[in-house]
């Protein structure tokens, strides 16, 4: 395979991982929530409580993702299997 097809490759079970990590911490979150905290908070906060915990999975799944990809990165050295998504491009005329 070349590298665009790796890149593609790897794009696209990034962006997998990537859901079903933010999925698996949301549901661990929201588990949390209901076994510690939701009988000491009132049914008007929980709806606050849920916006937290939705915005705090992303946060973590983002936090998670990209130490992830760096260590896989220095590990494996992956420059030299993958293109570069983002070209540099020359001076402007």
């Amino acid at each position: 395979m070349n590298k665009k097809t790796n890149t593609i490759l790897f794009m696209l079970g990034a962006t997998v991982l990537n859901i079903v990590l933010m999925i698996v911490i949301f549901i661990l979150l929201f588990w949390l929530y209901g076994r510690f905290i939701a009988s000491s908070v009132s049914p008007q906060l929980t709806s606050y409580v849920m916006i937290g915990i939705f915005i705090g999975s992303i946060a973590l799944t983002y936090f998670i993702y990209h130490r992830l990809v760096k260590w896989m990165s220095n590990k494996w050295n992956l420059d030299d299997f993958f293109d570069p998504i983002f070209k540099r491009r020359g001076k402007p005329r």
